[in-house]
């Protein structure tokens, strides 16, 4: 066996790698680490979920590993040091999901100020009508220079919002800013002047418990919050807080780690705290941009001894082409256009 999928791709993207490589479809591996060690022995690459770590450990059952591939974001499961040192490529679909979580924040943008229509769908087809906001003319404050929020600043120009912006990473005279056409502003600033925020920061360990009550304390009264960023990122007792006392009046994240807001934590019984489960992510346009840039990668790793150690998807808005684009690519393949 060449390759062992623990994660499904698409059926076009998988018949293309299943004609060219022998490959099995064990996703039950996931939750049992002994048999898939028992698996990879003699595996030329894997494709694995998000919850399947990959340590120096885990390589030592695999010497003639030669790739690991993911279909998210993320590099925290992967000892990316051990697999240099062992010559196994790293592949992640890193931006295949730009444009998806992009569309994920501005939904939740829209509503957080109309949550009348969040109770409608939740079949309370009688209740008050609630006051909205417009998004149009509004200030949101963009939290971070993900490549999501490059796509996300392009979609919120176009309805009228006026952005603002602070990353703890980017200096504010960068030439990022005034390309997304995003006012920089010092972190105080973003908090008092924005009536919504957005939150994409590139997450670091040293970003733990970035938002807390200091800077949760300059929050303009009644804004509202979306995010994409790990949960780490916030305080969670701050975080309670703010909610309870109307300096945010809803927040809207997605993927929170297991417990953020389980039984017995500040943020349990906040009613105007939303969590959806890495919805974000999840289209069948991101899903299939991931599925054929990591078939695409996988056979070229098999097929050459020339490789680099990590590969990553191009950063910035990415879409696919039907056919090949100017003959370029294998007929019947999607092409990825890079804009």
């Amino acid at each position: 066996m060449d390759i062992l999928l623990l994660d499904r791709l698409v059926p076009e993207a998988l018949a293309w790698l299943e004609s060219r490589h022998s490959l099995e479809y064990r996703p039950e591996l996931a939750a049992d680490p002994g048999s898939l060690r028992k698996a990879i022995y003699k595996v030329q690459a894997v494709v694995l979920p998000r919850k399947a770590v990959v340590t120096r450990e885990f390589l030592d059952f695999a010497p003639m590993l030669k790739a690991v591939a993911r279909m998210h974001v993320g590099t925290d499961n992967t000892d990316l040091e051990a697999c240099r040192e062992r010559g196994v490529r790293v592949v992640q679909a890193s931006t295949a999901n730009v444009r998806s979580n992009a569309e994920y924040l501005l939904a939740g943008l829209l509503l957080m100020f109309r949550r009348g229509i969040g109770m409608a769908l939740n079949g309370e087809r009688h209740a008050d009508i609630r006051m909205g906001r417009e998004l149009n003319g509004s200030v949101i404050g963009i939290l971070g220079l993900a490549p999501t929020a490059h796509t996300l600043a392009l979609m919120l120009h176009s309805l009228g919002a006026k952005l603002i912006g602070y990353d703890p990473a980017v200096h504010h005279t960068a030439p990022i800013w005034s390309r997304l056409q995003v006012q920089p502003v010092s972190l105080q600033e973003l908090m008092a002047s924005s009536d919504a925020i957005s939150a994409q920061v590139m997450y670091a360990s040293r970003y733990q418990g970035f938002i807390n009550d200091k800077m949760l304390a300059h929050c303009k009264p009644g804004q509202v919050w979306v995010g994409i960023s790990r949960s780490g990122l916030f305080d969670q007792a701050a975080l309670a807080r703010a909610l309870s006392d109307g300096r945010i009046d809803a927040c809207m994240l997605d993927g929170a780690e297991a417990g953020f807001a389980s039984k017995g934590t500040p943020l349990h019984e906040a009613s105007n705290l939303f969590l959806t489960p890495r919805l974000g992510s999840h289209t069948r346009e991101s899903r299939l941009r991931a599925s054929w840039y990591v078939a695409h990668r996988i056979h070229e790793t098999l097929s050459t001894q020339r490789h680099s150690s990590i590969d990553q998807l191009p950063s910035g808005p990415m879409e696919l082409a039907s056919g090949a684009a100017g003959g370029a690519g294998r007929p019947g393949e999607p092409q990825f256009i890079i804009r």
